[in-house]
């Protein structure tokens, strides 16, 4: 996978020790309760049923620390499906996977780990913005080009924040408008967060998404999952 996980994983400790309200996101659950190997869409992760790792067709040593990332280094990954028949996916159009536990979701082109998982997640992408400049030739007009040369590519990258609905998949900017958004099935959390100053609502982001997610455990394989 990219070197652009390691720059997330850098930037997370820093808005994670950043923001004192998160500290009790370090240990969310005890441990693994999400099953390794491949999530084609969200719903495979909503019932915890992603395709086993035994069912991966590959080169690569499974049992290997490194296997996740030396299999979806490659343009597509083959496997079996629940009927035994032989399947083969771009690695750009796989919704994510799970490897001991942690659950990583692809967004901006890139496999992003989950590190708050609840009934609202939390998680740092890195996206990288393409775009063309065109820089001055020097020369007399070109009938091609103009005065300007061809369009040069260039590439950005930025890292956002970004919150999940679980149950429904759908992922929003961490800003405080989509934490009111998810916050709004709990009537008393809702008008809690919504009466608070604007500065307070930026500041306690992550404190009303702890409050959630203590109010609305997880439910994975009809087990309750609750913070430590």
């Amino acid at each position: 996978m990219k070197t652009a996980g390691t720059i997330v994983l850098i930037f997370l400790g820093i808005v994670l020790h950043a923001q004192t309200d998160s500290l009790s996101f370090s240990k969310p659950y005890v441990g693994n309760r999400f099953k390794e190997g491949l999530y084609l869409n969200h719903q495979q992760l909503l019932t915890n049923n992603p395709i086993p790792v035994k069912y991966i067709i590959t080169k690569y040593d499974k049992t290997d620390f490194d296997f996740f990332n030396k299999l979806l280094a490659e343009e597509t990954v083959i496997f079996f499906d629940k009927f035994g028949l032989k399947n083969e996916l771009k690695v750009e159009d796989l919704w994510g996977f799970c490897r001991r536990g942690s659950v990583y979701i692809n967004v901006g082109d890139d496999f992003n780990r989950i590190p708050i998982m609840g009934s609202i997640c939390h998680f740092v992408a890195t996206i990288t913005t393409r775009e063309n400049t065109y820089a001055q030739t020097g020369y007399p007009y070109n009938y091609n080009y103009g005065y300007y040369g061809a369009p040069v590519s260039s590439e950005r990258i930025e890292v956002y924040q970004f919150v999940m609905d679980f149950n429904s998949g759908k992922i929003l900017e961490f800003t405080v408008d989509n934490v009111k958004i998810l916050l709004k099935t709990d009537e008393e959390l809702y008008q809690e967060y919504t009466r608070l100053r604007k500065k307070k609502q930026k500041q306690q982001k992550f404190l009303y998404i702890r409050k959630y997610n203590e109010k609305h455990p997880l439910l994975i394989e009809q087990e309750k999952i609750k913070p430590d």
